[in-house]
């Protein structure tokens, strides 16, 4: 964990120049196309009027330089960022290819730039994984050693971009980690930490839309907060539902991909003709949404025209990010519902809109929470933005099988739960499953005379095995010979430790004896018997029992039915075998 975190260190601060680089680089595209200037600060495309010829060439044009940059560069570069972080991690190795840090943040600039409706954290997360992944590949260290400097990286340039760096460790957990460790949220925190500081040099320190005359709302507005929440978890789902969509009409098209960037084009340039403001990053956009001062226009125009130009033009498979135009559209439907809910403050009812659909859209509604806080500083909003998050993942979660980002990763071929729980293995040690007395089960395993010791569950000696036992050598343990197949644990050692032994070497029983008496059998455990915690779970999960019996059951004094929940493995009960079982 020290390793790493020391590691983490300059991830941290490469994570956030290169947030800098990434957002400067926009900026100047952004002012060469539109404004036929060189200039490196952040602008609107929409900000004043132009042809409607460049409106609808621009992002052809980028559409079509990026998809030969996916076509002739990497093909890693197409999409929002996310999903393909998510597979480098699952399947890659966390190896990420060092040209993805070089072709990501300039395609996503030149997509974003020339009026793509997209944000900039999705590519700086690829681009800031990419940095820890480089570095990680350049020493010697395993797959999670090189996936939490990748984490470190991702997370680094999303705190330097949005300055939200609690947003951004949340998001990490809830979208890339896939655990909560020391030694994957320590290094990852550092890296937030010093990509923080190091953007109040290079970027400034204050928040990125602040909101002032923050009032606490009161319990009648919490409780309104379940409006936008609601149809925010409804409005995640139907634009999920668009991208896939699109994505899935792309996919029939004759031609190759390369293509389908410029096609999604044409389509942000024809919305870009009905609403200018709909094109870009939309950093300004979102700041009038968050203090109320969006027109009735705006919000509308925002709502609509965003969300199908983002949604159908992300499934043309183009370089941009999701959540600055989740922001955005969250806040245009929080403002309209705050036309007709009663007035807190102003961009209260936006604030609402806004962590309603980033929980909704990308199942984050904690990540959703603290985004909104952290961005706009309004923290006694916070029991009401909970509501609204929390109740939009509800329905998002009962409406649709996966997120925006799962959904593609299942595409993929590939399996992804973010339901993180307790390991049941945790909670049973060796010697309450165990054989004791196994007699005959042991006549092929019996403890060699004389062992060396015990480490790490295997018996250590300096030969190899009698002949005609079941054993074989292995690789040096601790500098000595190890027999596989007189795999030993230790009654103390929880059931998780047991099947991390077994799995290590490659066996399906070992041998329990004592920790202060190593010599001593005192049972057997097999695979099978590690099967009694995830029965135990299973039954705890679905039987339902009345623990407070009914008037009448008292009067008669029986007792409530229902097997135990402890005890040998003969005592457990199937699941659904009792009446009881829903």
């Amino acid at each position: 964990m020290l390793l790493i975190t020391l590691l983490a260190v300059p991830v941290g601060a490469a994570s956030a120049a290169a947030a800098f680089v990434l957002l400067r680089l926009i900026g100047l595209i952004t002012n060469l196309v539109f404004y036929q200037r060189v200039a490196t600060g952040l602008v609107a495309p929409g900000a004043v009027h132009h042809p409607g010829w460049l409106v609808v060439v621009a992002p052809v044009g980028g559409g079509l330089i990026v998809g030969l940059m996916a076509r002739y560069g990497s093909e890693k570069i197409r999409g929002h960022g996310m999903p393909e972080a998510i597979e480098a991690i699952l399947v890659g190795g966390s190896r990420v290819a060092p040209r993805v840090a070089v072709l990501k943040p300039v395609s996503a600039a030149v997509s974003i730039g020339t009026g793509g409706p997209f944000g900039a954290e999705g590519p700086i997360i690829m681009t800031g994984g990419a940095v820890g992944s480089i570095l990680a590949q350049g020493l010697k260290l395993s797959a999670d050693e090189r996936k939490t400097l990748l984490v470190a990286g991702a997370a680094g340039g999303m705190a330097a971009t949005f300055n939200a760096p609690l947003a951004s460790v949340l998001l990490a957990v809830e979208l890339l980690l896939f655990e909560w460790r020391p030694r994957s949220l320590i290094p990852v925190g550092t890296a937030v930490s010093v990509s923080v500081i190091c953007r109040g040099f290079l970027l400034g320190t204050g928040a990125i839309f602040p909101v002032a005359h923050v009032v606490r709302p009161g319990a009648g507005a919490q409780l309104l907060s379940l409006i936008p929440g609601l149809t925010g978890g409804l409005l995640a789902v139907g634009a999920t539902g668009l991208v896939y969509l699109a994505e899935d009409a792309f996919s029939r098209l004759r031609f190759h991909w390369m293509w389908w960037p410029a096609i999604g084009g044409l389509i942000i340039g024809i919305g870009g003709l009905i609403e200018p403001r709909a094109l870009g990053v939309g950093y300004d956009v979102i700041d009038r949404l968050l203090t109320g001062q969006a027109g009735l226009s705006l919000v509308l125009g925002i709502l609509f025209v965003k969300t199908l130009i983002w949604s159908l033009s992300l499934g043309s498979g183009t370089s941009g990010g999701v959540l600055a135009p989740v922001f955005m559209i969250g806040g245009a439907l929080g403002a309209l519902e705050g036309t007709v809910l009663p007035q807190v403050f102003p961009g209260f009812w936006a604030m609402a809109g806004l962590a309603a659909v980033v929980g909704g859209v990308m199942r984050s509604p904690l990540t959703g929470v603290v985004f909104t806080l952290e961005l706009t500083r309004a923290w006694p909003d916070l029991p009401a933005l909970l509501i609204a998050s929390v109740s939009a993942y509800a329905l998002s979660a009962l409406l649709l099988k996966r997120s925006v980002l799962t959904e593609k990763i299942a595409r993929r071929g590939l399996h992804l739960t973010r339901e993180y729980t307790t390991d049941p293995l945790e909670a049973l040690f060796a010697h309450e499953v165990m054989t004791r007395n196994p007699g005959e089960q042991t006549a092929d395993l019996t403890l060699p005379h004389e062992p060396t010791a015990i480490r790490d569950g295997v018996v250590l000696r300096d030969g190899f095995g009698p002949q005609g036992s079941n054993s074989h050598h292995t690789p040096n343990v601790h500098g000595r010979p190890a027999l596989t197949g007189r795999a030993v644990v230790y009654t103390d050692h929880t059931l998780r430790e047991v099947a991390n032994i077994l799995a290590h070497h490659n066996v399906t029983k070992a041998l329990v004896v004592h920790r202060t008496a190593p010599h001593r059998l005192a049972g057997l455990i097999t695979l099978d018997q590690l099967l009694h915690a995830r029965r135990r779970d299973l039954h705890e999960e679905m039987h339902r029992e009345r623990l407070l019996p009914a008037r009448r059951a008292v009067k008669s004094k029986r007792p409530p039915s229902g097997p135990p929940l402890s005890g040998p493995p003969s005592a457990a009960v199937p699941v659904g075998a009792d009446s009881g079982s829903d």
